[in-house]
């Protein structure tokens, strides 16, 4: 059970990291990473509500570390 409240905890942001790195677009990056989470829940490998809610907090991180990237990248290629 602690290694999947670690992987909750990163797992998520840094996926939301790459698909916004890969798509250019934070959103999707969001929605990409939640439809994985839903396929994962679906299949039950999410059996608590302190994964689901460590897995948003992470996506909540993901999203505000893509912002700052995303701005970085504007920043640099201007």
């Amino acid at each position: 059970m602690v290694d999947k409240l670690i992987l909750a905890m990163f797992m998520p942001a840094l996926l939301v990291l790459l698909f916004s790195r890969v798509t250019y677009n934070q959103f999707l990056g969001v929605i990409l990473t939640v439809a994985l989470i839903a396929a994962s829940a679906y299949k039950g490998y999410t059996h608590t509500w302190e994964l689901i809610v460590m897995d948003a907090f992470s996506i909540t991180a993901g999203l505000w570390l893509s912002n700052r990237m995303m701005k970085g990248l504007k920043v640099k290629l201007n």
